[in-house]
C-alpha cells in the first residue's frame, strides 16, 4: 500500500532557516525575509517532530466510540482517539496503533477523512480517519501520562460532544459543523461515518 502523502504546509520552513531551538517535540527556526519595502525582519515557525493522527470510531452497532481523557498538567477533556505518530509510521499504521492502544478496538477499514497542517505557523500534518467495523479484541493498552475512558455513543450524542468547550480535536469539530451546514450536510456526514440517516 502507497504511504499517504504529507498534506503542504501554507508556509514551509525555507531551506536557508536556521534552527535555533530543538526541543522534545518542537524545533524552532529562523530565516531573514525580504519585506515590501526592501527592508529584511526575522521570521520564525515551529516544526513538530512527529505529526499527528486522529480517529473517528464506529462500532459494528453504529456507535461512535468518544473518549475522556485526563493528561498529567492539563485539564479533563474529551475527544476521540488520538495520537503522535512514530517516525517511520504511515498514518494508517499510526491510526490503527492509537485506536488499539486508547481504546482496544480494532477497525475492519479505515478511510482518511482529512489531512491538514492545523497551523500556519507549525510545520504539522495532521491525518483525520474514520475507522469502520470497529470491534473490542483486547484491553486498553495506555502510556504512563495517560488516564482514559471510553464510551460508545449514538451520532446525535457525538454531535453534542464536538460542540463542547472542552471537545480537544476542534479540526475534527471545524470539518463536522461545516459538512453540517452545506445541503443535505446531515446525510453527508452520516454517509462519511456508514450510518443511516
Amino acid at each position: 500500500m502507497k504511504k499517504l502523502p504529507r498534506p503542504k504546509s501554507q508556509r514551509p520552513v525555507p531551506n536557508n532557516a536556521k534552527c535555533v531551538f530543538r526541543g522534545t517535540l518542537f524545533d524552532v527556526y529562523q530565516w531573514k525575509q525580504k519585506m515590501f519595502d526592501g527592508t529584511f525582519a526575522t521570521f520564525e515557525k515551529v516544526r513538530r517532530r512527529e505529526d499527528t493522527v486522529t480517529i473517528i470510531p464506529i462500532t459494528t452497532d453504529g456507535k461512535i466510540i468518544s473518549t475522556k481523557e485526563e493528561q498529567p498538567g492539563s485539564e479533563v477533556f474529551v475527544s476521540v482517539p488520538a495520537g503522535r505518530m512514530y517516525a517511520t509510521e504511515d498514518p494508517r499504521d499510526a491510526a490503527k496503533r492509537e485506536l488499539l492502544e486508547e481504546t482496544g478496538y480494532a477497525p475492519k477499514k479505515l478511510v482518511l477523512w482529512d489531512s491538514l497542517q492545523p497551523s500556519r505557523h507549525i510545520d504539522w500534518a495532521h491525518y483525520v480517519f474514520i475507522a469502520h467495523g470497529c470491534e473490542k479484541i483486547r484491553p486498553q493498552h495506555l502510556d504512563a501520562g495517560e488516564k482514559i475512558t471510553t464510551r460508545n455513543i449514538s451520532f446525535q450524542q457525538f454531535l453534542r460532544l464536538a460542540a463542547r468547550d472542552d471537545f480537544r480535536a476542534k479540526d475534527v469539530a471545524l470539518k463536522v459543523f461545516r459538512t453540517l451546514t452545506s445541503p443535505k450536510g446531515e446525510q453527508k456526514l452520516q454517509k462519511a461515518f456508514g450510518l443511516r440517516g
